[in-house]
């Protein structure tokens, strides 16, 4: 997956709380693979709906829309297959967030 940035990067304002935000992905993604393991789906629902709403608050649509894909097959029951996909792409998502280099 390319890079993504939040559209927020050029903003002084907004710059540090990013970083921020950014800088918590990885537990993040590591929480919510442990829900998927531990069968916590309930609160794997959670922070899908958490993430979907802040991604675009800090700049990141690609975010929000790969929490709210994964929050959909949650709410929908969807296959274990499906649910484990949807959560891979959401992580890769997180990933692939970065910041400036000088923030």
């Amino acid at each position: 997956m390319d890079p993504i940035r939040s559209q927020f990067e050029d903003d002084p304002d907004m710059l540090e709380i990013v970083c921020e935000f950014v800088a918590e992905f990885p537990a993040k993604a590591a929480a919510m693979e442990a829900c998927l393991s531990g069968d916590d789906l309930d609160h794997l629902k959670v922070m899908a709906h958490q993430l979907k709403g802040a991604g675009g608050g800090y700049g990141f649509p690609q975010i929000t829309a790969a929490a709210a894909s994964l929050e959909q097959a949650l709410k929908e029951n969807v296959g274990p297959g499906q649910v484990k996909e949807r959560l891979g792409l959401l992580c890769e998502t997180l990933a692939a967030a970065q910041v400036p280099e000088e923030a």
